[in-house]
């Protein structure tokens, strides 16, 4: 192999990599489709800090819609949730919810930014179209610095357009 063609294909394995490492250094949801209307787990997965520094503090707030929000605790977090009205009342089961989670706060442990680790809950996904993404804004704060993970892309665009995007899941079609 002459030594161009093997510059040319290492660079294309560098560059191929690229879109990965960038998606790799947001926080994420694992699960990025799920069905309209369904109990979505949702797994947010924080790949690193604030300019070198450990997490903290890890902050969701939750979108009209998403409903029967139940946060998982976390060894060595504490674990807190603010609750909220609804816009309107929301099928759950045999209940009418008008009132339930809008933000959950994971704060007081330490993830180094070497390390990666996951902040879990679950959620009722709101019954809307295919193909509608929900976004779940994110507030990472670190001993040095913060990450708003909080933008939600305009029409046209996507996530890759933007320094910050809030993590998002595509509802799909009932089964």
């Amino acid at each position: 192999m002459s030594r161009t063609t093997r510059g040319a294909l290492m660079a294309a394995v560098v560059l191929s990599c690229l879109p990965v490492a960038g998606t790799l250094a947001h926080t994420t949801l694992e699960a990025k489709q799920a069905p309209a209307g369904s109990l979505y787990k949702a797994v947010l997965r924080v790949g690193h800090g604030c300019e070198g520094t450990a997490t903290t503090t890890l902050r969701v707030q939750i979108p009209e819609g998403v409903v029967a929000v139940k946060p998982m605790p976390k060894a060595g977090w504490t674990l807190t949730t603010k609750e909220g009205q609804y816009a309107q009342a929301y099928d759950y089961y045999d209940e009418k919810l008008t009132k339930g989670v809008t933000e959950i706060s994971w704060s007081g442990g330490k993830l180094a930014d070497a390390h990666y680790d996951e902040f879990v809950f679950r959620a009722k996904l709101p019954e809307k179209p295919a193909g509608t993404v929900v976004y779940f804004p994110v507030v990472q704060e670190c001993e040095k610095g913060v990450h708003r993970w909080i933008e939600i892309p305009e029409a046209g665009k996507t996530d890759h357009d933007y320094k910050e995007p809030a993590p998002g899941v595509t509802l799909t079609a009932k089964p």
